[in-house]
């Protein structure tokens, strides 16, 4: 598996990533392997609902196996800090079915 030329340039970046369960995490990048097993520093997990605004769980120091992985994004941290999140509505995902 090819770990592709992308995530070399995002170390150290804040990236989002969309796990197969249909979590999203945003966190640090700090390290990742050959089957994109990835690091994450500083991370939390944004759960999204139809009744409240997004709530921010803090996960610190975080791997997450690379199987498990559907989606890495980098994340602008200037347009993020202008979102008011608590004013976010949204479904959360569904998990994504093989």
């Amino acid at each position: 598996m090819s770990t592709g030329p992308g995530l070399e340039s995002l170390v150290n970046q804040t990236i989002s990533i969309i796990t197969n369960d249909g979590r999203i995490i945003v966190g640090t990048l700090r390290g990742f392997d050959q089957a994109t097993n990835i690091i994450l520093d500083e991370s939390h997990e944004r759960v999204y609902s139809t009744r409240e605004g997004v709530q921010q769980l803090a996960l610190g120091l975080y791997i997450i196996r690379g199987d498990n992985i559907s989606v890495v994004g980098e994340l602008d941290e200037e347009l993020d800090l202008v979102n008011d999140l608590s004013k976010i509505k949204a479904h959360p995902l569904t998990p994504v079915i093989h």
